[in-house]
């Protein structure tokens, strides 16, 4: 896997810091080696090394004009009748731009049913719904990393300016609780991603040519779990085939979902030496196997004391470089397609 170094000195000054996975963050002075995220001129907290936010970018914005040469026959005449293209093909029911309602979205359907390729637009922009949702789910995981590492080491367990007690000390607060609310939600975004990315590489092997009628999405009901189906199944490297990234992501946001929290009261552990945390981690539950270890009703053993903020940015980064991987297969399924 090819990790991006990523330096901007000119978004960071001398005061800056990197947040760091042990929750201690370090000067800037330090350096920027490492694992580490840093601020960015946005206000995102970013991966130092990257985490293939950009990448996925890349292969997203070439399948929007892959898609569109695929279904009007070529890029050019695309673009040759896009503008005189009514607006509401693009937007209606796909952006909260579109006042416009379900009722007079039929009723506009019906007053253009003349309009040349209305049918071809109106599919176009369904299957670009698709990479646009894993588009920004990118960005929400990658944002959702950085705030996790920003709480991790920046805000205050327990009370502000009370003297911590040299040892090993427990908090749960409300920036706890936020800090185990956002690694919940990133797995239950990481799923989300599955599930998007199985849905575009349906469409794309079953891609439709017929336009007499607008056509319904054939993976408008497809899930991940259904992936045995795709030619896709299994490409080396990709989120398609048997991995510890997508094993650990299914297992937490099922838990998450269906059965409850990763403890029965979120918490944050803090190592004190002379009054100064020298060590920040959030606990996850063991498991073996890519399954929570359980026995009867009980699921939530903590033996083997996994320090989950230590690989969080690894594991963001394999699933995203995965998720790149997989981006190319569908680009090269969608380049098959007579």
């Amino acid at each position: 896997m090819d990790v991006t170094i990523i330096y901007q000195p000119a978004l960071l000054n001398r005061d800056s810091i990197v947040l760091r996975l042990d929750g201690v963050p370090t000067p800037l002075e330090v350096g920027m080696t490492g694992e580490g995220f840093f601020l960015d001129s946005m206000g995102s907290w970013r991966s130092l090394t990257g985490d293939g936010l950009h990448e996925v970018e890349s292969e997203c914005v070439n399948l929007h004009d892959e898609l569109a040469a695929k279904i009007f026959g070529s890029l050019s005449y695309y673009y040759s009748v896009l503008h005189i293209a009514p607006p509401f093909v693009v937007e209606a029911g796909l952006n909260s731009e579109s006042p416009i309602g379900r009722n007079e979205f039929e009723q506009l359907l019906l007053a253009f049913a003349n309009f040349p390729e209305l049918n071809r637009f109106l599919y176009l922009y369904d299957c670009r719904m698709l990479v646009s949702a894993i588009q920004e789910c990118t960005k929400e995981v990658s944002q959702l990393t950085g705030e996790f590492y920003r709480i991790l080491n920046m805000e205050p367990f327990f009370t502000p300016g009370i003297r911590l007690e040299d040892g090993l000390r427990w908090s749960t607060s409300p920036s706890v609780t936020n800090l185990n609310a956002i690694l919940g939600f990133l797995f239950i975004r990481m799923h989300s991603l599955l599930d998007y990315l199985a849905k575009l590489a349906m469409e794309t092997e079953n891609l439709r040519a017929d336009f007499t009628t607008y056509p319904k999405l054939v993976s408008s009901k497809f899930l991940f779990g259904q992936r045995n189906r795709l030619a896709l199944n299994d490409r080396r490297r990709s989120l398609f085939e048997s991995c510890e990234e997508v094993q650990e992501v299914e297992s937490v946001r099922n838990l998450l979902i269906h059965d409850g929290l990763l403890d029965d009261m979120p918490k944050a552990y803090e190592v004190i030496q002379n009054g100064v945390a020298v060590e920040r981690f959030v606990l996850m539950p063991d498991r073996a196997n890519g399954q929570f270890e359980r026995y009867k009703n009980r699921r939530l053993f903590y033996g083997r004391e996994d320090k989950i903020n230590l690989r969080l940015a690894s594991l963001v980064r394999s699933f995203q470089f995965r998720e790149v991987e997989t981006l190319k297969g569908i680009r090269e399924n969608l380049a098959s397609v007579d």
